[in-house]
C-alpha cells in the first residue's frame, strides 16, 4: 500500500478533475486571450483587469447559463479562475499564478 506521503496533492487532483471536462478546458483556453475571444465593445468592465462576464462566456459557449455557471464554479474551486462581481454580473479571469504553480508541480511529479 502506498504511504500517505506518496498521495497526490488534493489541489492538483481537483485541478485535473476540473480540466478533464473538454468544455471547461475550452473555457479556460478562451479566458487566456479574452480580447481575442470576446468582443471588447460588449464588455462592461476591462476583461484584462476584471475578467469576462459570465453572460458573454455563456453566449460564446452556446450553453445554458446554469451550465456555464456550474463549469466556472468548478474551475474556481480548483483555483484556476477568480470571480469578481460588477454590479449584478459575475466576471471570471484566469488565475495565472495558480496555473503556473500547477504546471510546475506536474512537471516535478509526472
Amino acid at each position: 500500500m502506498a504511504e500517505a506521503a506518496d498521495s497526490p496533492d488534493p489541489d492538483v487532483v481537483r485541478a485535473l478533475r476540473a480540466l478533464s471536462n473538454p468544455m471547461r478546458l475550452q473555457l479556460l483556453s478562451w479566458l487566456r486571450e479574452p480580447e481575442r475571444h470576446f468582443p471588447p465593445e460588449q464588455a462592461i468592465a476591462d476583461p484584462a483587469e476584471v475578467g469576462v462576464c459570465v453572460s458573454h462566456i455563456q453566449a460564446k459557449a452556446g450553453l445554458a447559463q446554469s451550465t456555464v455557471s456550474a463549469y466556472m464554479a468548478e474551475l474556481e474551486r480548483a483555483g484556476l479562475v477568480r470571480s469578481t462581481r460588477v454590479g449584478k454580473w459575475t466576471h471570471y479571469k484566469r488565475d495565472e499564478q495558480r496555473i503556473a504553480q500547477l504546471v510546475t508541480v506536474l512537471g516535478e511529479t509526472l
